[in-house]
């Protein structure tokens, strides 16, 4: 499915035109125009063909956009007025749970030879720190990529973070390298229509050249060491 930078995006999963498809019915692998951001993730993962998608992968050339792994606690801390960026220990903090994901994730994308070029995060001390329990390190810390400081958001605010996030999903990456964000729910939904779940998800998301993207498929944590 290609979003165009301008229009308004309807989040359907077209997988059953791709290359990694697998026949299967379309209205099993698209979210409803009525509910744009019910969860898909489980038909696109089926959808998936994991040969093809982990070639595609070696060769470079995709973003991947996660949503940070496990926290102990899901709650808007963005809203309350005590949370600093600075003070990780005001922060929801990431599980032991998700300390393993973020973990595994990193051995997979090793094992399997996937060349990770830029590791971006937000400034949320669980989107960073993810990263670097993946890959020993992160790049660069994006503040396009924070919540707005809400519970709730307006159809205004929704496209503010859209517009913060689109340039990061349509920047191609440095050839023979995938871009590797994490990131956070609201401004995923607010971009694509799809909500990401569980915490730990991973999009694939392949940049074109006339600044738009296509979302490719979605990974669960589990899902990458099966990339073979």
């Amino acid at each position: 499915m290609k979003f165009p930078v301008s229009a308004c995006l309807v989040a359907i999963l077209a997988l059953a035109s791709c290359n990694y498809s697998e026949e299967k019915p379309q209205s099993e692998i698209q979210a409803s125009s009525d509910n744009p951001s019910q969860s898909v993730n489980e038909e696109t993962i089926q959808a998936s063909n994991n040969k093809e998608l982990l070639s595609e992968l070696r060769a470079g050339g995709y973003v991947i956009y996660m949503r940070h792994a496990t926290t102990e606690k899901d709650y808007a801390d963005q809203a309350d007025p005590s949370m600093r960026l600075s003070d990780c220990s005001s922060q929801r903090k990431l599980s032991l749970q998700g300390v393993k994901e973020a973990q595994g994730i990193g051995l997979a994308i090793k094992e399997q030879d996937i060349p990770i070029g830029k590791v971006i995060t937000s400034d949320y001390c669980r989107a960073w720190k993810t990263a670097n329990l993946a890959f020993g390190y992160h790049d660069y810390r994006d503040s396009r990529l924070n919540f707005l400081p809400y519970e709730d958001y307006t159809d205004d605010l929704n496209q503010l973070m859209k517009k913060n996030l689109t340039p990061l999903l349509t920047d191609m990456p440095n050839d023979g390298t995938n871009t590797f964000i994490v990131g956070h729910d609201d401004l995923f939904e607010a971009t694509t229509g799809i909500y990401p779940e569980p915490q730990g998800i991973a999009y694939i998301v392949k940049p074109e050249s006339d600044q738009t993207f296509t979302l490719i498929t979605s990974l669960l944590p589990s899902q990458w060491k099966d990339l073979k």
